[in-house]
């Protein structure tokens, strides 16, 4: 590990957002563990990061030794498919970030927001994780063929999450991601993000725009 950096593993790291950010996140100095329903997808995904950028710190194992041997937890994969993977790595989560970047598209019409009973994913996952593990809701609404390109990202992303450090943190790596973030709240505002996400897909096919994001406008004036 780098000194005074975490050990990232992204659940969904074979997946492009979850590709993304390893890419990024890497070639800021982070230690990345790839993770996957399989080891051998884990493996290939991080082979791929490599053969880009060789000197990178970045290895392949399956979704529960990923969450297991790293510090901060992302999640990045279909919302169907959220519950089912945090269910296998629940007890490798205890007294850690977890990084939820789950939206609840409902194919085929991703294009409107349905939001499920728990009020938003996650506030799901927070439920089902209980209070051992910090979730925090971040990165729903950057493209992620942006962040897996070579220039700048004219995206902010909003970070919601029940505990401040928590949120401090994760603006951090939002920040080693080259991106803007910003304090959204508690969890409970994670609706907002997710639901916009819906938006920015309806807004990118009637305007054409490739991957369309939000920019928060003001000066801020102070940290609080």
């Amino acid at each position: 590990m780098a000194a005074g950096k975490e050990i990232i593993s992204i659940l969904g790291g074979t997946g492009d957002l979850g590709g993304g950010l390893a890419r990024r996140w890497s070639r800021a100095g982070y230690e990345i563990i790839i993770g996957s329903r399989t080891l051998a997808k884990g493996r290939v995904a991080a082979d791929e990061l490599l053969e880009e950028f060789p000197d990178l710190n970045v290895t392949g194992m399956e979704n529960r030794d990923a969450a297991d041997k790293s510090e901060i937890v992302v999640l990045t994969v279909p919302f169907s498919f959220q519950i089912g993977i945090l269910e296998t790595v629940k007890p490798a989560l205890s007294g850690k970030i977890l990084i939820d970047v789950t939206v609840p598209l409902v194919p085929p019409k991703v294009g409107t927001v349905q939001m499920p009973e728990g009020g938003s994913a996650g506030e799901m996952a927070q439920a089902f994780l209980g209070a051992d593990v910090q979730v925090v809701s971040a990165f729903q609404n950057v493209g992620a063929q942006h962040l897996r390109e070579d220039h700048a990202i004219q995206c902010d992303v909003l970070v919601s999450g029940n505990k401040r450090a928590a949120r401090e943190k994760v603006i951090s790596l939002v920040q080693a991601a080259g991106l803007k973030g910003w304090h959204a709240g508690p969890l409970a505002n994670s609706v907002a993000a997710e639901a916009l996400t819906s938006v920015l897909i309806s807004i990118n096919r009637h305007h054409g725009i490739d991957a369309a994001g939000i920019v928060i406008t003001g000066e801020a004036q102070s940290e609080s």
